[in-house]
């Protein structure tokens, strides 16, 4: 049987027909790139061209002055949440052609409420070490998103949003860096279109972490005290991030997806306790009373573009439910492979997956097979 008749044959066992197979099959067609999930390598890999800089930044950032530092570099936080300013002149010419902003009337500066509370770091993960800007404060880190992902406008940002990776972030300090080299303008010109396809020379990534509940889920909902739950929910968001910027690099895919967010929450919540909650990933999803159809929680959030109808997306539910319950069993069977050294293991195993063949018990087998092929390689796999 073909992966595809597998897939069909799943989700009509999941009561979806017609369109409705239809619908899921294009919703859940696995983007990671398979040519890369056995290749062999070392952990963790080489850090990205970018963190050089940002190691820099964090030498040079003061205790409590952090965000004042980061707006000599984050041209967009020289900018206040405003509707329409993304289309001000002072702000093209800041964010497109990085010029200066010290003249700049629009250039006010973004409102923090508390700016003292915000840190910056690097953290060492499998992918390469990453930069970090954490704020505990909720209103901030709101604004932040908007800064740095939204162009400054003030769209809407979930309250089950608690994290993002900002990619593709046009650096001008990096820019301007390697012009300082050049000699003449005409140096410079010729350097600028040099630079312009070289985009990991000026280009960064990095995350933006808040220090609130997981996934907006208040802790006696998993029978935690505040102080336990939101020091788990910090390691548990970082390590989600994480895992995309692992996917990102590895199988060149990291979407707003819930094969994605699975396999995120997943390695979140193992690096965490050391072993897989099914009931807390329900929690995190709003999918806790299943099977009663919820309209709204974090699961609202993955619904597709164009969104699910009705009918799959409820059958998109029970899916991913019976996903992540096989997916304690893959936990258990093989825990003790589960230490921080392998995760990047287990998420490659997950990677080969879609959502239907990980919701079929007949997959366990498909899954211990590849485990068993990258364990064969397993020297290669060292501590992060």
């Amino acid at each position: 049987m073909s992966n595809l008749e597998r897939r069909i044959r799943v989700l009509r066992a999941y009561g979806a027909e017609g369109g409705t197979i239809d619908e899921l099959l294009r919703y859940n067609t696995n983007h990671f790139d398979q040519t890369s999930v056995l290749t062999p390598r070392s952990y963790p890999l080489a850090d990205e061209e970018f963190v050089s800089t940002w190691i820099e930044y964090v030498k040079d950032a003061e205790l409590g002055r952090v965000f004042d530092f980061l707006k000599t570099r984050l041209v967009q936080l020289n900018f206040p949440i405003r509707e329409g300013i993304s289309r001000c002149e002072d702000y093209t010419a800041a964010t497109k052609r990085g010029q200066p902003v010290e003249d700049m009337p629009a250039a006010t500066g973004l409102v923090l409420e508390q700016p003292g509370h915000l840190s910056l770091s690097i953290y060492q993960t499998a992918a390469g070490k990453i930069p970090i800007i954490y704020t505990r404060h909720r209103p901030d880190f709101v604004s932040l998103v908007r800064a740095l992902t939204m162009r400054n406008e003030p769209l809407s940002v979930p309250e089950s949003m608690g994290a993002c990776i900002v990619s593709g972030y046009n650096n001008w300090d990096r820019i301007r860096a390697y012009r300082a080299k050049c000699e003449t303008d005409s140096d410079w010109n010729t350097e600028f279109c040099r630079l312009i396809p070289r985009k990991e020379l000026y280009q960064d990534r990095f995350f933006l972490l808040s220090g609130g509940y997981y996934s907006g889920v208040a802790p006696a909902a998993l029978n935690l005290s505040a102080p336990e739950w939101r020091k788990k929910s910090l390691i548990i968001r970082r390590e989600h991030e994480c895992t995309h910027y692992l996917t990102r690099r590895l199988f060149s895919s990291m979407r707003n997806h819930l094969l994605d967010e699975l396999i995120a929450d997943y390695s979140g919540i193992v690096a965490t306790i050391g072993h897989f909650r099914v009931d807390w990933f329900l929690h995190f999803m709003g999918l806790e009373d299943f099977p009663g159809y919820r309209s709204t929680g974090r699961f609202e959030n993955y619904r597709g573009e164009p969104p699910l109808s009705d009918a799959a997306f409820r059958i998109l539910q029970a899916i991913v439910k019976s996903a992540a319950e096989l997916l304690a069993v893959f936990t258990n069977r093989h825990a003790g492979l589960l230490r921080p050294a392998f995760r990047p293991l287990a998420i490659s195993v997950l990677s080969t997956q879609t959502l239907e063949e990980l919701a079929d018990a007949e997959s366990q087998e498909m899954l211990a097979q590849t485990l068993q092929r990258l364990l064969d390689q397993s020297e290669r796999f060292v501590e992060t």
